[in-house]
Parts: C-alpha cells; structure tokens; sequence
C-alpha cells in the first residue's frame, strides 16, 4: 500500500524560518529516520517544500484559469514536507510516522493519506 506522508505547516516555516539549534539536531535525527526508511524498503520518496510565497495556485473554473501567487491563508492547511512510502498497511504507516522525529521546533502535525491503487479504480 502506497501513502503519501504530509507534514502540515507552521507560521515558523511559511515564514522560512530554521531556528537554532533546532537545525542541525532536527536535520541529523531526521537523516537517521529517513536512512532507516530506506533500510525498510518503505522510503520512495521525500522532501521539504518552501513556503507558500514561493508558489503558485491554479484556479480551475471551466475553461477558465486563474493563477493566484502565495503565500497561502490557513498555514494549517498548508504541507510543509512530504514522504511516499510503500508500506503493508495502515497501521505500518501510522507505527512508522510515531517513530519520527517531531518535523518542527514545536507542536506539529503529520497526516497520512493512502494513494489510490488500480485495483481501487472503477472498470470502464
């Protein structure tokens, strides 16, 4: 089962923020998690994303489309990271996401979403 792994946004890094000595603690406990991923064979992908100033939305409205610049309201709602796993089930993604490291110098929040399969799609 494939899910994707969504770090949700702070105010600390929409605004580009990577307080000391957070940094290079942070970053060397997530390394070791990430290294034990792939050891798993669960990692196939992931990584940081820049703040929503950095990005471009595009509005879909029938043939119409507008494209608003960042930054984004509701940073809450905003993804600051990712990582595509493969993994047996839910509960093996949920176990893997309590093993790692707090993404953010404080309080923060980590989703899991499966992936569609195709044995998940409609026959047409």
């Amino acid at each position: 089962m494939r899910v994707m792994i969504l770090v949700k946004a702070t105010a600390d890094s929409e605004a580009g923020h990577f307080p000391m000595p957070w940094t290079a603690s942070m970053m060397a406990a997530m390394g070791r998690f990430n290294d034990d991923l792939a050891a798993a064979g669960v990692l196939v992908t992931g990584d940081g994303l820049k703040p929503s100033s950095h990005g471009r939305r595009v509005v879909f409205d029938g043939a119409d489309r507008t494209v608003v610049a960042g930054p984004f309201a509701a940073t809450s709602e905003l993804v600051a990271g990712f990582w595509l796993w493969d993994v047996a089930d839910m509960d093996a993604a949920v176990a893997w996401v309590r093993r790692c490291p707090n993404p953010m110098p404080g309080p923060s929040i980590i989703e899991i979403r499966p992936l569609y399969e195709s044995n998940d799609l409609p026959d047409f």
